[in-house]
């Protein structure tokens, strides 16, 4: 949503040497911070801008509103994960590997931006009708690319056709959104550990009976 709503075109408070892409940058890694810190709700605009060190007919040419920075905070997660999973999904490596990749890098992705996950998910609700639908709309996008796979798998009968693809996918996927629940930085096992871990999970229960 950003400059779509933009309400000025001067004024955007780049730093000496900084390219203008910082500055959005700067807005949305401030705004996740106080929005963890203190809540969405909680939190003004001025607040905002402060902490980013620039002006609020900075923080407008890029972001119409509050509402704004919190959709931009999970969007730009979204649309990472779904460039990862189109690379992953339309390379020539053979299912299981495609989907094992696909699914560690999903988990590993969500840890590294777990901050800006959670905060979007507690506060979503306050955004309004036509961005929730817009959310929807590109994680139902991403969920139907990951699910094509296991479909994949289903018709060549590499994996198990007696669990419809959608409660997989979904249960999957529950798991991932669990992370936030429970996962804490400086544990015992990695980013990606954890994601292969999941991964294997995810392979083991999708496997034919009687089939290693």
């Amino acid at each position: 949503m950003t400059r779509s709503t933009a309400r000025k075109t001067g004024d955007v408070a780049a730093a000496p040497g900084e390219d203008q892409a910082a500055v959005p940058r700067r807005l949305l890694q401030q705004a996740t911070k106080l929005f963890a810190k203190k809540g969405f709700d909680r939190t003004s605009v001025q607040e905002i801008v402060e902490a980013a060190g620039v002006t609020k007919g900075a923080m407008y040419h890029y972001f119409g509103s509050k509402d704004d920075l919190l959709y931009e905070i999970y969007a730009r997660v979204l649309r990472e994960q779904m460039k990862q999973l189109e690379g992953v999904a339309s390379s020539d490596a053979p299912l299981r590997e495609r989907l094992t990749a696909a699914a560690s890098d999903v988990v590993v992705s969500s840890i590294d931006n777990l901050d800006d996950s959670t905060i979007f998910l507690q506060s979503m609700h306050q955004l309004n009708a036509e961005k929730q639908k817009a959310v929807r709309a590109e994680r139902r996008r991403y969920h139907e690319r990951f699910r094509a796979m296991i479909e994949e798998g289903q018709a060549s009968g590499e994996f198990r056709d007696d669990k419809p693809a959608d409660v997989i996918v979904d249960f999957f996927f529950g798991s991932v959104h669990h992370l936030g629940s429970w996962y804490r930085r400086g544990g015992s096992l990695s980013a990606r550990q954890i994601g292969d871990h999941y991964a294997d999970l995810l392979l083991d229960a999708i496997r034919p009976p009687g089939r290693s």
